[in-house]
């Protein structure tokens, strides 16, 4: 979800629950979603459950999870999170390849938020590998 550190990328961390509503849209508990592949219980078997954990570690503010899901060749030596972000919403627009039977994959999203106070929305294509059998970030770019 994001190249560099220089872009804002943090929201406030909620009070995640295994029972709360994952923040990734799907239709089901965090702890069943999201929540098992931040914890390391399991591996996002597709590019694109791999997009929606992603998304949902930015809302929780998981930067440890980010990094160990970013590609070491374009993975930031850290990661700073901007804590006046608010991430309220993910939307799937397509996602290409990327299931377990493939080694890449793409998926272009919407993310919605807001910054002080002011709304906004992150249009992006990501490219993600398959790295030692798991799937990992590679890059995203920016669509306006």
């Amino acid at each position: 979800m994001a190249r560099h550190t220089r872009r804002p990328w943090r929201t406030s961390a909620p009070a995640l629950t295994a029972a709360s509503p994952c923040p990734c849209g799907l239709p089901a508990a965090y702890g069943e979603c999201c929540g098992r592949f931040h914890s390391g219980e399991a591996a996002a078997p597709t590019a694109e459950l791999l997009m929606r954990s992603r998304y949902s570690a930015f809302v929780a503010g998981d930067t440890a999870y980010l990094l160990r899901t970013w590609h070491p060749a374009t993975r930031p030596a850290r990661l700073e999170l901007d804590p006046a972000m608010h991430w309220s919403g993910l939307e799937i627009i397509e996602s290409m390849d990327g299931s377990p039977f493939h080694a890449k994959g793409t998926v272009t999203f919407r993310a919605r938020y807001r910054h002080h106070g002011k709304r906004g929305e992150l249009h992006e294509r990501s490219t993600f590998e398959r790295l030692n059998g798991r799937w990992v970030y590679v890059e995203g770019t920016f669509i306006e």
